[in-house]
C-alpha cells in the first residue's frame, strides 16, 4: 500500500505524522489541526509493522481500523 504522509509541529519542535492511503483526503476527524504535507508515495510492505522515520505503529492496522494511522502519542522522538 502506497500512502501520503502530512505532518504537524507539536511542542519543543516535536512533530507528530498522519499516514492516508494515497490521494485520499485528511478524514474529517484529523482536519481541525494544521498539517503539511510530509512526503507522498510512501509504500508500506503487507508485513511492514512501523514507520520508523515517521513514529508510526502498526500503519495498516491502524489505516484498517480508523482509514488513517497517526504517531503513537507515547512516541519517543
Amino acid at each position: 500500500m502506497r500512502v501520503d504522509i502530512y505532518s504537524r509541529e507539536e511542542a519543543q519542535g516535536k512533530h507528530t505524522y498522519l499516514a492516508v492511503p494515497e490521494g485520499k483526503p485528511i478524514p474529517e476527524e484529523a482536519t481541525n489541526t494544521d498539517w503539511h504535507a510530509e512526503a507522498q508515495h510512501v509504500e508500506i510492505d503487507d508485513g511492514q509493522d512501523t514507520l520508523p522515520k515517521y513514529h508510526i505503529d502498526q500503519p495498516l492496522a491502524q489505516i484498517g481500523a480508523k482509514g488513517y494511522a497517526i504517531t503513537g502519542v507515547s512516541a519517543q522522538f
